[in-house]
């Protein structure tokens, strides 16, 4: 196995189009040609966790938080990082992180909140919006399959868990080709009529110049008609958070279920514990901007990491607000990670890092 055909396998559930416009997944460090002997899972890239991986003959590494955010200017140990990239390449190491594209991504991290928590009638908490086009295109009705298949192959008419989902009607179009072309179909200075089939498809932004491409590669027309639709509809299959429903129960009934399922120690809250509770909200990491959100999706429970002091402040009669630590609500991720892995090949390599601690410590 090589190091691309693990980094396909999780790009596939969590594309990299996925991520925040400030964030840095994707390869850090090294080569996807590289064979891979072993594979380290952790949620922060630290030098111990390098160490063990040398020591164990694992030459790939796979994080949840990036090792770098922004370039390095030199690489002479003086950090962190900088020590970890240095020792990396030295031995031959690859560095491989999935952050906001996995938090943002279907069955990713906030969907493995949920699955910590028993919720059902998951959805996406903060819907990406202003990502999806639908490009239309027009082409002769003998061609319609191939272009079809060559613009779903390349990203297009994936909708949740179907995809080549295309929408085909036929008509007939008309032209007249002028002097110095070369018409597929009809004479030169002629009107020629056409069976044609409209195409219509859904795709992300990010690979609408990629589907585009491959729709004229397979088009037969010199000249192709073809829309690119700016769509305003929200992508539920793709964002950050999530709301889910459990059975009514008591809220510090539920929070000490919390507390078990993320291995926290203590955890900072606000509101009434003593009222019944039965939809909730959660967003790994850093996710106090979606209290109002939460809120309006009628969510009696908040859960995050890294809520700050005035953030708990003014809302305690409406929800109840919990900060179970950012380490805390994202460790779960290599779990993750490792079910993609294994599903590809069952016999291969992959362990968690032991020698991986919560940075953040609690007395």
């Amino acid at each position: 196995m090589k190091v691309k055909d693990i980094t396909r396998a999780i790009e596939l559930m969590a594309p990299l189009y996925l991520q925040e416009s400030w964030d840095n997944s994707g390869m850090q460090v090294g080569d996807s040609e590289s064979e891979v002997t072993g594979v380290l899972l952790c949620t922060d890239v630290r030098e111990e966790i390098v160490d063990e991986a040398i020591e164990r003959g694992a030459n790939v590494i796979i994080s949840h938080h990036p090792l770098l955010f922004r370039g390095l200017k030199k690489i002479v140990g003086r950090s962190y990082q900088e020590r970890i990239v240095a020792r990396a390449i030295k031995h031959d190491i690859t560095i491989y992180c999935a952050h906001t594209n996995m938090d943002s991504a279907v069955g990713g991290v906030n969907f493995k909140m949920a699955e910590k928590l028993g919720l059902s009638n998951v959805q996406v908490l903060d819907q990406q919006q202003g990502t999806q086009r639908k490009i239309v295109v027009f082409v002769p009705v003998e061609s319609a399959s191939q272009v079809e298949k060559a613009m779903c192959e390349a990203g297009a008419g994936r909708f949740g868990n179907y995809d080549n989902c295309c929408y085909n009607m036929n008509g007939e179009g008309h032209y007249r080709p002028l002097e110095d072309s070369k018409p597929w179909s009809g004479e030169v200075g002629c009107i020629h009529n056409e069976p044609e089939a409209r195409l219509e498809v859904l795709v992300n932004k990010a690979l609408c110049s990629k589907v585009i491409a491959a729709m004229l590669k397979a088009h037969p027309y010199e000249e192709p008609a073809f829309d690119i639709i700016t769509l305003e509809n929200s992508d539920k299959y793709a964002g950050l958070g999530v709301i889910g429903d459990i059975e009514p129960q008591n809220a510090q009934v539920f929070l000490e279920k919390v507390k078990k399922a993320f291995e926290v120690k203590s955890l900072r809250y606000s509101g009434n514990l003593d009222r019944q509770i039965d939809r909730i909200a959660m967003c790994g990491g850093a996710g106090s901007e979606f209290v109002g959100l939460a809120m309006s999706q009628g969510a009696d429970i908040y859960i995050t990491g890294d809520m700050k002091y005035h953030d708990f402040q003014g809302n305690e009669d409406h929800i109840i607000l919990v900060d179970i630590g950012h380490y805390e609500s994202e460790h779960y991720t290599k779990e993750i990670f490792y079910d993609i892995i294994k599903k590809k090949n069952p016999n291969f390599a992959v362990d968690f890092a032991q020698s991986e601690t919560n940075q953040v410590k609690y007395l």
